[in-house]
């Protein structure tokens, strides 16, 4: 209803889009009528969309998070939402890029954005529907990334580096966020990485 004052909303995502997708949600809950405590309780106990923010882990020293995102867009919104619910924590960013043309055209957008992380390991690209084009690799991404802290591994030589660099010299204060992201079959790594950091 016009005039209505819900405080005290508490949303458990980050990213100013999932800010906003919340608000029009809260607008249409209001339009029809639902009951201000009803709205809170729906916003402060929503889990989100698989792969979009989704939490893997999430504790004080240490939290995971998955994300599709596949574009330089989409990964600067990721890592601000990142910056914005856990600020002061160290971030460390696992990239699958996707497909051999969106690398090639945005290698260097996507070197600029993450070079926004304190960490960036990046996979092979994943190929989808395209064939290899010469020259284009996750290379030539890397190579562009103003980071000291930065690689690329094939999958099995990230799970090893998870197991050993990562879990061994992760900055237990104030914190550490992990996270995956892609739109590739990077979210098949999700669950051997949650079980190396949980043993």
């Amino acid at each position: 209803m016009p005039g209505n004052k819900i405080s005290d909303i508490r949303l458990n995502m980050g990213g100013m889009h999932n800010v906003e997708n919340m608000m029009a949600a809260i607008g249409v809950a209001n339009e029809l009528a639902i009951e201000p405590e009803k709205i809170k309780a729906a916003v402060a106990t929503f889990k989100g969309v698989k792969r979009r923010f989704e939490y893997i882990i999430n504790q004080k020293d240490l939290v995971f998070v998955d994300d599709y995102a596949h574009h330089p867009e989409e990964l600067k919104a990721l890592i601000n939402g990142v910056k914005t619910v856990f600020p002061g924590k160290r971030c460390t960013l696992i990239f699958q890029p996707h497909l051999f043309t969106r690398t090639r055209d945005f290698a260097t957008a996507f070197a600029e954005v993450l070079g926004g992380v304190d960490n960036v390991v990046l996979l092979p690209i994943y190929p989808a529907r395209e064939l290899p084009i010469d020259g284009v690799t996750s290379s030539m991404v890397l190579d562009h990334v103003q980071l000291e802290n930065r690689s690329l591994y094939t999958k099995e030589q990230l799970l090893h580096w998870i197991e050993t660099e990562f879990s061994l010299n992760r900055n237990r204060e104030p914190g550490e966020v992990l996270i995956t992201a892609g739109a590739g079959d990077i979210d098949k790594l999700v669950a051997p990485i949650k079980q190396i950091l949980t043993k």
